[in-house]
């Protein structure tokens, strides 16, 4: 395999259940970047909560926000926001419909809702009045409890944005050029690699178009069955260090 590029996703795929990366992964992690092969992570995570579970400073790149940024170090790369202006009104739409709504930038969440221990990263939070809220947002969460809150949100969308579903309740809404895979790209671009080129390693929904749009796409054995449909191989769970063994056999 001529690999120059492995793209991982966080959650579910490169961190265990409890949040960690293990030292064996670290290892293998390390060993294919002194190969030469750059290792970079794509996230629905913000900055902050990116940072805190996969430092930067151990990753040649980072792709996070679903896309919304891109970094190599301190650097940005891109930053695609939804303007306020267009944010704004969605939030209050939602929060008048009863949906629990959250804005983030790289600084805090701003919510209508108190966030319980049931997400845990969200411990930089605000609850705040959305009809004043003059913030752009990288991205604005959605933590539905019925099927009719998802078509709602479905259905009110502009056409100039996109709405994704995660696990536990959580969804997602982005720029249309936002993308995982479009921030994989821009890295691979910087550094002159082709998509053929890459490794991606997924667990989601989101990552689906990352694992087909890729030269091999890795599904974790945890991950959705319609993942894992899609993947060119699945690999062992995220807590049973999926990752790094399959690199260790077909690249190392």
């Amino acid at each position: 395999m001529n690999i120059k590029m492995i793209a991982l996703d966080l959650d579910g795929t490169l961190l265990q259940s409890n949040e960690t990366i293990s030292e064996y992964t670290k290892n293998i992690l390390e060993r294919c970047k002194t190969s030469g092969i750059k290792v970079i992570y794509a996230t629905g995570r913000g900055e902050r909560s990116a940072r805190n579970v996969a430092p930067y400073e151990c990753f040649d790149g980072v792709v996070t926000q679903g896309g919304a940024v891109v970094a190599v170090g301190e650097t940005i790369i891109s930053k695609c926001i939804i303007p306020y202006e267009i944010a704004r009104p969605l939030l209050m739409l939602f929060d008048s419909h009863g949906i629990n709504t959250m804005s983030e930038d790289n600084k805090l969440y701003y919510t209508n809702f108190t966030v319980t221990n049931g997400w845990t990263s969200s411990v930089n939070y605000r609850i705040v009045d959305f009809s004043t809220h003059s913030i752009d947002a990288e991205k604005i969460n959605i933590f539905y409890n019925t099927l009719d809150e998802i078509d709602f949100v479905k259905n009110n969308i502009p056409a100039d944005l996109y709405f994704v579903l995660a696990r536990g309740g959580h969804g997602m809404i982005m720029r249309k050029d936002t993308t995982k895979l479009n921030g994989i790209m821009k890295l691979a671009e910087l550094w002159g690699i082709d998509r053929e080129e890459i490794v991606s390693f997924g667990d989601d929904e989101i990552d689906i178009e990352v694992l087909v749009n890729t030269g091999v796409g890795i599904a974790m054995g945890n991950a959705l069955p319609h993942v894992k449909a899609v993947a060119d191989y699945i690999c062992d769970t995220n807590d049973n260090n999926g990752v790094a063994k399959w690199l260790e056999k077909n690249l190392l």
